[in-house]
Parts: structure tokens; sequence; C-alpha cells
């Protein structure tokens, strides 16, 4: 019984630990799956726009809000459509957190494409799953299907007894 434990154990760190010069960890992300098309609601301590290039620049205490998940950034720049109308990219800098009911992560940096449903974060990411908590250079998550890829330098933290992500 023992030794099975210690060599799922060893497997599930071979698995996670990979090559060296391609850590990838692809991670299920139930709890942000996410419905792109509600609407996206945006807080701040002050806006400024740029009607020449069709941005929003939020700064201070910036929230993001879409359905049950939350960005939260010092600063986050809205990009909207050729039209003016419809968001197409928001791009959050300097100590961002996504937040879902049952995972957060955190980064220096985000992208979140609208159409795609895509968002990139990058730069000391860490993102945790109830007691699992994961690390590394960039995740990448698909909000419409639940699933993402952490790369670069990927570190995890398994819990003997909890739920894998």
């Amino acid at each position: 019984m023992m030794r099975q434990y210690i060599t799922s154990c060893l497997l599930a760190l071979a698995l996670v630990a990979g090559p060296a010069s391609a850590q990838q960890l692809g991670v299920k992300f139930g709890g942000l799956q996410q419905d792109t098309s509600l609407p996206v609601e945006v807080t701040s301590d002050s806006l400024s726009v740029d009607q020449t290039d069709g941005t929003a620049l939020f700064t201070g205490n910036v929230l993001a809000k879409q359905g049950e998940m939350r960005l939260q950034a010092k600063e986050i720049r809205v990009e909207y459509g050729a039209s003016g109308q419809g968001i197409q990219r928001l791009h959050a800098t300097g100590g961002v957190t996504l937040v879902s009911p049952t995972d957060a992560a955190e980064a220096q940096e985000a992208v979140y494409t609208i159409a795609t449903g895509l968002v990139v974060m990058s730069g000391n990411v860490l993102l945790t799953q109830g007691a699992a908590a994961i690390s590394g250079e960039s995740l990448t998550v698909n909000l419409k299907d639940g699933t993402g890829t952490v790369s670069g330098n990927v570190k995890t933290v398994f819990s003997p007894g909890s739920k894998q992500p």
C-alpha cells in the first residue's frame, strides 16, 4: 500500500517536472469556466479614454467582473472593437489577480481576449486550487471550456489525499 502511494507520487512528480526545456502542465479550471458573452463591468479610481486608438485606461483599484469571475489589477487597458462597440481585449498590469469561486491565479500581467475566451497570464504566476498550488512563468486559461496550461519552470505542490488539478 505504502509502495503504491510512493510510486504514484513519483509518477505524478515525473509528469509535472517533465523535461527542463519544455516544462508544461495541463490543468482543469472548472472554477474558471465562464460564459464570455456576459457583460463586463469595470470599476476604478480613474478613467481616461483615447478615441483615436479606441482604448480606455482604468487606473487605481481596478476590478473587472464578468459573471462570477473577478480580475483585479493596478491598471486595466480596455481595447474596443473597430466600430467602437464591444470589448475586444482587457490588458491588466500590476499585481494581477484572477479569481473564481474555486480557483485563484496571480501574475504580473494578464491579457483577456473576449472573443476567444483566452486569458494569458505572465510573470511569476501562482495558481491555487484548493490545497494544490502551481507556479510557473505563464498560465493560459480557456474560459469557455475550463482548461489551461502552466508553462516555464513549472513547480507544483500536492497535498496527500487532496484532489489533484
